[in-house]
């Protein structure tokens, strides 16, 4: 059914709020491995003094802290977009060049410690064979003084991109290493004409893509890819419109070591215009990202990266929502197959439990009312889009909250006559923002960070990282609750291109995501801004005799 078709979302009048080598990627396994073991150790221990006696003179000595191997750092880009071949056979996609204009750019950023020293670190294939090197391991690790950190970072540019690669970064100091890096596909011709970006993300067991798209017209691939030495075995858990879709082949996925497996989802289930996919994988962790194109007749209509957002909760909040002039958004919804060419909010409700859901919405002035009333009571096990018509033009960070956990997206469009190129972009939900985020950025187009408080003070701050890997000297940014702001980012420091920024924050929560387009194009994407390295974790561990 398409979106012309399907009967509008329920909405309720508002009356509460609830609220290297293949073998230099074993660390992140080796990593997990041994807290597993040390709990497991600890847990016998438990087991065995609950069934036999004490020995007489036994002492249990006070639980310790034991510390945790830090593992190695990984971020698991994507390859360029490519076309899918032909009609729908199985669920395996096929496919083909994409055009002559076609452009791809991986930058990958490493930070040091608080001493300067950068972890040994590179861009390496999915199968483990060397691309780039971004620093070498050091030879020693200098302590941190007291006083401000003196930060540095490796940075590495690789263009054209092939194929899915993977940034990894060894622990430094027991801990484990920050690093982002960032995928870019452009193309100014071809069915695949648009702007599409992706941060590489570190693998997981567990995650969820909102904004796929299976209509006419629409096409939607799943990627899957396992840079660990353990084969995957994935279940996809697919929700729609009418509700949970039982889909046969979405089990058992195998994901070989060192490999991609692409789904064609329009294979599992077709024709759905609003469908939401939870990835789960056992064996070895896996990264996912939706490949979403828009074809209307001959006229392409966007390409984007669809990537996982935060996890069910009672609060979802995306930032880098960008909103057209809402008459021109309004006439061109209104012709013929570009019903989804208008800025919306999708929710997905994984449990059985109907879902009330209060939207609100934060602009540069502060909150922006929405017209329909900004409630929606989305069915368990569903998902429902709330279109975001008749708001004014601006950059927005939009809160959803509920008594039931669901998940979130937000669609950001771009482009007004049905004639032209027009474009598209989703921003996940994210988590709020906390110390020494690291952010990737390309090294061309259009660039802004875009930050939003829902409520009370904040203050966000954001310093540069080179070409040649210096940090600059931070901007200290201070917002009150209710607002986003839109910060436009130079394409240099001095005289060296810009490759990243460290972005720290203070106070109430404040979330942020990065919005990229190109000057005098429709192109648009937003990623959502990642969290923080892990510090040093460590495990209680009780020992007696």
């Amino acid at each position: 059914m398409s979106d012309d078709q399907k009967p509008p979302v329920e909405q309720k009048a508002s009356r509460s709020s609830p609220k290297g080598s293949r073998s230099s990627n074993k660390g992140v396994i080796t990593g997990v491995l041994s807290a597993v073991v040390i709990l497991a150790a600890g847990g016998g221990a438990v087991a065995a003094t609950s069934m036999v006696p004490q020995p007489s003179g036994g002492t249990t000595m006070d639980a310790r802290q034991a510390d945790v191997p830090a593992g190695r750092a990984l971020g698991v880009c994507p390859e360029p977009a490519r076309l899918v071949n032909g009609t729908v056979v199985g669920t395996d996609a096929d496919f083909s060049p994409v055009s002559t204009t076609a452009t791809s750019a991986l930058n990958a950023v490493v930070l040091s410690n608080p001493a300067g020293t950068v972890p040994g670190s590179k861009v390496t294939s999915l199968a483990g064979d060397a691309v780039a090197e971004i620093a070498k391991a050091p030879t020693s690790t200098p302590t941190p003084t007291s006083g401000p950190p003196v930060l540095a970072a490796g940075v590495a540019s690789i263009s054209p991109v092939t194929s899915p690669t993977v940034v990894g970064a060894d622990p430094i100091g027991n801990e484990q290493a920050s690093l982002a890096a960032h995928l870019s596909y452009a193309a100014t011709d071809g069915d695949l004409r648009g702007l599409a970006t992706a941060q590489c993300q570190p693998p997981g067991n567990d995650a969820w893509l909102l904004g796929a798209n299976t209509a006419v017209g629409r096409t939607a691939v799943l990627n899957l890819s396992n840079a660990s030495e353990t084969p995957a075995t994935v279940n996809l858990d697919l929700f729609g419109y009418e509700g949970q879709i039982q889909a046969p082949g979405a089990r058992g996925l195998l994901v070989a070591p060192g490999t991609t497996r692409s789904v064609n989802l329009a294979g599992l289930a077709p024709s759905e215009s609003q469908l939401a996919v939870h990835v789960r994988s056992t064996g070895g962790p896996v990264s996912g990202t939706i490949q979403q194109s828009v074809l209307r007749g001959l006229a392409p209509g966007g390409v984007e990266y669809l990537s996982p957002g935060d996890g069910p909760s009672n609060l979802q909040v995306m930032s880098g929502v960008d909103i057209q002039d809402p008459a021109a958004t309004k006439a061109l919804a209104g012709k013929s197959g570009f019903a989804d060419a208008v800025p919306a909010l999708q929710i997905a409700v994984p449990g059985s439990t109907d879902a009330v859901v209060q939207v609100s919405l934060y602009g540069a002035n502060g909150e922006r009312k929405i017209p329909s009333g900004g409630v929606v009571t989305v069915r368990g096990g569903s998902v429902a889009t709330l279109n975001l018509e008749g708001i004014p033009a601006g950059t927005y960070t939009v809160k959803a909250s509920s008594d039931v956990a669901f998940v979130a997206s937000a669609r950001v469009t771009r482009g007004a006559k049905a004639e032209e190129a027009t474009d598209f972009a989703w921003s996940p939900a994210s988590a709020r923002l906390g110390s020494q985020h690291l952010v990737a950025v390309p090294r061309d187009g259009q660039r802004f960070l875009s930050f939003g408080v829902p409520e009370g003070r904040a203050t966000v701050t954001y310093a540069p990282v080179t070409a040649e890997g210096a940090v600059g000297k931070a901007v200290d940014v201070d917002m009150s609750g209710g607002t986003t702001s839109l910060i436009e980012l130079p394409a240099k420091s001095g005289d060296s291109p810009i490759a990243g920024y460290v972005v720290s924050a203070s106070g109430d929560p404040i979330y942020g995501a990065l919005v990229l387009g190109k000057q005098g194009r429709a192109d648009v994407s937003v990623v959502a801004i990642q969290d923080a390295a892990a510090g040093l974790e460590k495990v209680p561990v009780s020992v007696g005799y």
